[in-house]
């Protein structure tokens, strides 16, 4: 098993309550923009955080730098749960299940257009992030695949793009109340990844490669 090193974002570490401040900032930029969408107002972001303008801005000089931030720590997150799920010694598929579960409850499916629409996807702190991730969630689907539990026709291109879909839709739309079918849906979409494969899929597995083509 391989463990990624965890990313490295600060050259130099801040005071605890400065480092608590911009954990609340981006806590609230990351609710608020799964609600409301990468516009709203910086003013109402330092609001629900509990800090100042002067505060946000000083560990935020622009938009940019924190939608970035923002998409940069769901995907450590999603990192640290693949590897909760490498570090289990039981079931395979049963660890990636528990992973794409997780996965969904980022909302992934509303803050994933930002990185094509907001900022530079190509920025070194996201590719450095979403290297580790595509590295780990990789480990966690050969492992049930060496298993014998997991078709073999998948990518991990295709297990993400079903858990932005499935996961809360994009912010505005209004349908929060489709929330409580996630996991359900969910839980059919993994049933189908199980081997032996019921169907020929058409195509070929998709990558996360695939998915920043234009």
């Amino acid at each position: 098993m391989t463990t990624a090193t965890p990313v490295q974002r600060k050259a130099t570490r801040p005071r605890a309550d400065a480092l608590r401040n911009r954990e609340r900032i981006v806590t609230a930029a990351r609710e608020m923009f799964v609600e409301f969408g990468p516009d709203v107002p910086l003013d109402e972001v330092a609001r629900r955080a509990g800090v100042g303008n002067a505060t946000l801005y000083r560990n935020f000089p622009d938009r940019d730098a924190l939608v970035r931030e923002v998409v940069c720590s769901v995907m450590d997150r999603l990192s640290e749960a693949a590897e909760q799920a490498l570090a289990e010694t039981g079931d395979a598929f049963a660890a990636l299940e528990r992973f794409v579960h997780g996965a969904a409850d980022e909302r992934i499916g509303a803050l994933c257009p930002m990185v094509a629409s907001t900022f530079d996807q190509y920025h070194p702190d996201l590719e450095a992030a979403r290297e580790r991730g595509e590295e780990l969630i990789g480990e966690v689907m050969d492992r049930a695949t060496r298993a014998g539990q997991l078709r073999p026709d998948v990518g991990v291109g295709d297990v993400m793009v079903a858990v932005a879909q499935l996961s809360r839709p994009p912010a505005g739309t209004g349908c929060v109340s489709a929330d409580r079918f996630v996991h359900r849906h969910l839980q059919l979409f993994l049933d189908g990844l199980r081997a032996p494969a019921r169907s020929v899929l058409p195509g070929a597995a998709a990558t996360m490669e695939d998915l920043r083509q234009p």
